[in-house]
C-alpha cells in the first residue's frame, strides 16, 4: 500500500537544521500515520542525511514506535515482576487466544493489536492491561472478557 507523504514532507521541514531531532521527528510522523512507514524513513534520510541504518535503529529500540500499522486498540500486558508473579503471563496467553494473535501481532479486522511490555510501573495493581491509554489493574480471566467486549463493541470515532 503506497501512502501519502506530503504529511511527512512538512513535518521534516519543520525539524530541519536542528539538533537531536530523531525521535520528537518520528513521533510526529508516527502520529499522523499510526506507524513509521518506510517511505517516511527514506525520505528522512535522504532530506536530513541520516543514514537509514540510524533511524531503524532508532525505531527497533524504542518500543513507542511501531513499523507496521497498528490496530486501532493496542493492548499492552505488563510481564514486570509483580505482574508475573500475579498471573501477568497468563492474562497475556488469554487475550493472545481469545484474539487469535501474538505478541506484536494486529487482529487481521485490524481492531486489535497485542504488546508485552516488561513493565507498565503500576505493581500494586498487578496484574496490569492498559487498553489504549486506559489502565485497567487486578485484572483476571473474567475481566479479560469484559474488556474485550467492551472495546469490541465500541463505535469508532472518525
Amino acid at each position: 500500500m503506497k501512502i501519502d507523504v506530503s504529511h511527512a514532507k512538512k513535518i521534516i521541514q519543520r525539524y530541519r537544521k536542528k539538533k537531536g531531532i530523531l525521535i520528537p521527528l518520528l513521533q510526529d510522523i508516527q502520529a499522523i500515520y499510526g506507524y513509521v512507514p518506510e517511505e517516511t524513513v527514506g525520505l528522512i534520510s535522504k532530506e536530513l542525511s541520516i543514514y537509514p541504518v540510524d533511524i531503524y535503529g532508532v525505531t527497533t529500540f524504542y518500543t513507542q514506535f511501531h513499523l507496521m500499522p497498528q490496530g486501532k486498540h493496542t493492548i499492552k500486558v505488563c510481564q514486570g515482576t509483580a505482574c508475573h508473579v500475579m498471573g501477568g503471563k497468563g492474562i497475556l496467553n488469554c487475550i493472545s487466544d481469545k484474539l487469535g494473535i501474538k505478541d506484536g501481532e494486529t487482529t487481521e479486522d485490524g481492531r486489535f493489536s497485542l504488546e508485552r511490555v516488561a513493565c507498565l510501573g503500576c505493581c500494586g495493581m498487578a496484574p496490569v492491561v492498559v487498553v489504549d491509554e486506559d489502565f485497567h489493574g487486578n485484572c483476571n480471566f473474567q475481566k479479560i472478557d469484559y474488556l474485550l467486549n467492551q472495546y469490541k463493541s465500541k463505535k469508532e470515532e472518525s
